[in-house]
């Protein structure tokens, strides 16, 4: 057939689902399959051997992309310039890494010339959106393969994928006593599945991985400074470093004192509520420390207009709309509020949370004697009469009927 797929270019994990996917594509279609792994941060060795594991599955060949720096300095400052937090809690580390690892993805495809992509996201939750919005966006002729949306595809649990694995002796790190489903980038780290289903269960100390228990948390603070350029972080404590490197270096620092900790039932995008654990150190950091700086070198109306934009901003990026021009246009609203957001903040860590100690900035709109409460020339009391009149009038008129 002339529409038979040959060669598939499968966004490879190596966890669980991808795992037992990369053998299946293979024995689905008979073609070639290509691994490609992202480095987004994922840390703790978990591409350790990933090549191997790949090409043992059956992979033709494994292609690992160093996405770090990109990451951080594209995709989550970005983000985080624009002050997106889905539902206001959630700093949105899976749904900023898809947009990329798919790009990433494309580009490999078209290098490789293959025709097709694959992914391992399930017919249940957001990521599918994320990958399949990318591909029809920057390659709509590429084919898209969904192991998981495929009628034949059996493996309908992840006790089935475990079950799966072992029969063709592929090495998995899940087993059918701890079964979290979780995904780790610089940005964050994800728990879900497990106890966690049960809205009665707290999250169990040892389900922290990046992050200390709060229990555990030291008793004395550690503070941190971080220094802005039009709203980028460029340093931490004095030093100078590449986006990635301070990032790594906050979540280090942060996770110490179990900063950046989120139990969550977020809505998805298809519609059904789902329960994450989320630990986000340094972005939880990066957030507040940024908030300050704006909260005294934004004027107020922009302030307040850029904080509607951040919701907006935040559902695109949770749905995976990146690559879609309202965000480009959103982007360029978000730089041009930044152009004064430049100066230094420290934050105080404690116990889970972060707290401002100081903020410094040669564009400070911030003034002590016009805040203070001694009466001084900087402001005439007396004109707030006639403003309050007026600013009440129809309150008043309203009164009277």
């Amino acid at each position: 057939m002339a529409d038979r797929i040959k060669k598939i270019v499968l966004a490879y994990s190596g966890g669980l689902d991808t795992s037992v996917i990369l053998p299946w594509l293979k024995e689905k279609y008979g073609c070639e399959v290509i691994a490609m792994a992202a480095d987004v941060g994922q840390g703790a060795g978990e591409l350790d051997g990933i090549e191997e594991k790949a090409l043992a599955s059956g992979a033709s060949k494994c292609i690992v992309k160093d996405l770090r720096k990109e990451f951080a300095e594209q995709y989550c400052f970005p983000m985080m310039m624009a002050g997106a937090m889905y539902e206001n809690v959630y700093l949105l580390g899976t749904s900023i890494a898809r947009p990329l690892i798919a790009k990433a993805q494309v580009e490999v495809a078209l290098k490789e010339k293959a025709d097709a992509v694959s992914h391992g996201a399930t017919g249940k939750g957001n990521d599918q959106v994320r990958f399949e919005l990318t591909f029809m966006a920057l390659a709509p002729k590429l084919k898209i393969v969904a192991p998981w949306k495929d009628p034949s595809f059996e493996l309908t649990s992840r006790e089935a994928a475990i079950e799966y694995a072992k029969a063709r002796k592929i090495p998995i790190q899940q087993s059918k006593k701890k079964i979290y489903s979780r995904d780790r980038n610089l940005w964050h780290i994800s728990h879900e599945g497990a106890d966690l289903e049960e809205l009665t269960n707290m999250p169990a100390d040892d389900l922290w991985v990046m992050s200390a228990p709060l229990r555990k948390a030291p008793n004395t603070p550690a503070t941190v400074q971080i220094d802005f350029k039009q709203g980028r972080p460029v340093a931490l404590d004095g030093v100078r470093l590449a986006g990635h490197e301070l990032i790594a270096r906050l979540n280090a620092i942060g996770g110490k004192h179990a900063v950046g900790q989120v139990d969550l039932v977020e809505n998805r995008l298809v519609g059904i509520k789902s329960r994450g654990a989320y630990e986000t150190p340094g972005g939880t950091i990066l957030y507040h420390a940024h908030q300050s700086l704006e909260s005294v070198t934004l004027d107020r109306e922009t302030l307040h207009y850029k904080q509607q934009v951040a919701l907006k901003y935040a559902d695109m990026v949770y749905n995976g709309q990146w690559f879609c021009p309202l965000r480009h246009a959103l982007d360029a609203f978000v730089a041009s509020t930044q152009k004064n957001v430049t100066g230094s903040v420290r934050v105080q860590l404690f116990k889970g949370q972060a707290r401002t100690a100081s903020i410094e900035s040669p564009k400070s709109l911030y003034s002590s004697k016009l805040a203070s409460f001694t009466m001084g020339s900087e402001y005439t009391p007396a004109d707030a009469t006639g403003f309050i009149r007026l600013f009440g009038l129809q309150m008043k008129g309203r009164g009277k009927v």
